[in-house]
């Protein structure tokens, strides 16, 4: 990594049916937005102080969804203990950043808040009400003639429509949340293949995407959104938005269309000009499971590579959000270990893409859009494995030879949560989501012959819920390359948006 990272700080035509080509500019009640002008005033202030640095070209906005601080804590860990080392010391890629602050997540209206807002306020820099994708906060979610007139625009459009190359990668479906806000305008962030009213469903906005010509490299699962129910898809409307999509740029550019890992490993990219790859029907899979299964789905790392391959072509730069979707259903599900697999993998996808930029003109910026109920508990001895129970020191300092015991007798994980589903155990299962067949297990359970560091291990939770919840806490954002230094501090969500505009100097009204 180290010698990785020092390498690294070396280192024209439009889909006929839309009838004009929108500019992504700001509209007033946006750049009024008292949550606007906030994060524009204090992200001015500290470029006051840096006029000399250098102007970003490219962005790469990595989203970890639901990597909170524990999670970094835990990921972090267990990589290094899957290299055989006690772990504490390890850094995942991103924690060797030089710039790093901390975001507050809530959204306006819930103290707790969920991907659709947090998004929102990073793509914008408005903050909004959770379930709502870049509308502002004062309407009303999932109230779509309420919805008119309040859309906000996003950074992804604002490059694409000033000539700029834009792409998403993401493990959950494309138009899943968190990738829907660089890009959708919805009151209700689960209108993705059908809508409510004379709102267009989340699917067909990013096919029919009026700034620039379209978004250039959109890489993630979700096919079911955008084909018809008889070809085993969603959409009742009879429309195959794969088929739009080709059609779209037939003649006129160079245009692939992928649903494997093969296909697009084996896809010349030098000789790509638009690529879309929906690679599984719903979600894809979690990192282990796609590895111990064999799935014929590329890892986000080559995700990130490919889109990186694609996007660089253009001279006058580029935007791309990556989002690892499947750490958060990890955490949903109650099972450390697949959110914890996904957030090293990445970490892997971060590396990949230091090992291609110019950091002299590409500015990576890693996030998350929010934490979760995970927690890292009792007094372990070090290097104790991060997913297995608790083993403490005696008090001469040595590790005690059995495993340490709450007040009812039982043993216990080092990590566990403060809600959710609660204990299973599903042995060598690498799937998490097998965890949503079973009835909710509530309860201490004695966990003496149990094998907590297996795949199907689910922790045990305190309060029962039928999905382990969000957290309200602060979560980190790592900075490196052209921009970087704007990075400091505690910040809204907000802002962030302000630290890309301001590290890029893009102009937010019309030129």
């Amino acid at each position: 990594m180290a010698k990785r990272f020092a390498r690294a700080l070396g280192a024209c035509c439009f889909f006929p049916l839309i009838p004009a080509v929108q500019a992504a500019d700001l509209p007033d009640y946006q750049r009024n937005s008292a949550w606007f002008t906030d994060g524009d005033s204090r992200v001015e202030a500290r470029a006051a102080e840096s006029r000399s640095a250098q102007t970003a070209k490219n962005v790469i906005l990595f989203v970890g969804d639901g990597m909170g601080i524990s999670t970094l804590t835990a990921a972090r860990i267990l990589e290094g203990q899957l290299r055989g080392e006690n772990g504490e010391e390890n850094a995942l890629s991103f924690e060797e950043f030089p710039h790093s602050a901390l975001i507050k997540t809530y959204n306006t209206n819930q103290q707790t808040p969920d991907s659709a807002g947090t998004m929102t306020a990073m793509m914008t820099g408005v903050k909004t009400r959770a379930g709502v994708l870049n509308i502002d906060g004062v309407a009303l979610r999932a109230d779509c003639a309420d919805s008119k007139g309040k859309e906000l625009n996003t950074f992804l459009e604002l490059m694409e429509s000033r000539g700029k190359s834009t792409g998403i990668v993401s493990t959950a479906r494309i138009t899943h949340a968190t990738p829907a806000a660089t890009y959708a305008r919805s009151p209700e962030r689960d209108w993705e293949y059908s809508a409510g009213g004379d709102c267009k469903d989340i699917a067909a906005q990013l096919v029919e995407s009026e700034f620039g010509d379209g978004i250039d490299v959109i890489l993630g699962g979700g096919r079911r959104n955008f084909i018809t129910s008889d070809a085993g898809g969603k959409r009742e409307d009879g429309r195959d938005l794969t088929a739009e999509w080709q059609q779209r740029y037939d003649g006129e550019q160079l245009a692939q269309y992928l649903e494997s890992g093969s296909d697009l490993a084996a896809l010349d990219l030098a000789a790509t000009d638009k690529l879309l790859g929906l690679f599984t029907s719903s979600h894809m899979s979690y990192d282990a499971d796609r590895v111990a299964k064999g799935a014929d789905e590329p890892s986000i790392a080559e995700m990130t590579s490919a889109a990186i391959d694609v996007l660089q072509k253009n001279g006058d730069g580029y935007f791309l959000m990556v989002e690892s979707g499947r750490i958060d259903h990890g955490h949903h599900a109650g099972n450390a270990y697949n959110a914890l697999h996904d957030a090293i993998a990445f970490s892997d996808a971060v590396a990949a893409a230091l090992d291609k930029v110019n950091l002299d003109e590409t500015l990576i910026l890693v996030t998350a859009d929010h934490s979760h109920v995970m927690t890292i508990a009792g007094y372990p001895t070090r290097g104790n494995p991060i997913l297995g129970k608790m083993i403490a020191n005696d008090a001469a300092g040595a590790a005690q030879a059995e495993v340490g015991a709450a007040l009812d007798g039982l043993p216990y994980t080092t990590l566990s949560y403060a809600n959710g589903l609660g204990y299973a155990d599903l042995g060598d299962e690498t799937d998490a989501d097998a965890r949503y067949d079973l009835a909710a297990d509530a309860g201490r359970k004695d966990l003496s012959a149990v094998d907590t560091q297996a795949p199907g291990f689910h922790q045990e939770a305190l309060v029962p819920l039928g999905s382990e919840s969000h957290a309200g806490e602060d979560i980190s954002l790592h900075a490196i390359g052209a921009g970087a230094q704007l990075v400091q501090g505690t910040l809204e969500q907000s802002a962030v948006f302000h630290l890309m505009v301001g590290a890029t100097g893009l102009s937010v009204t019309a030129e």
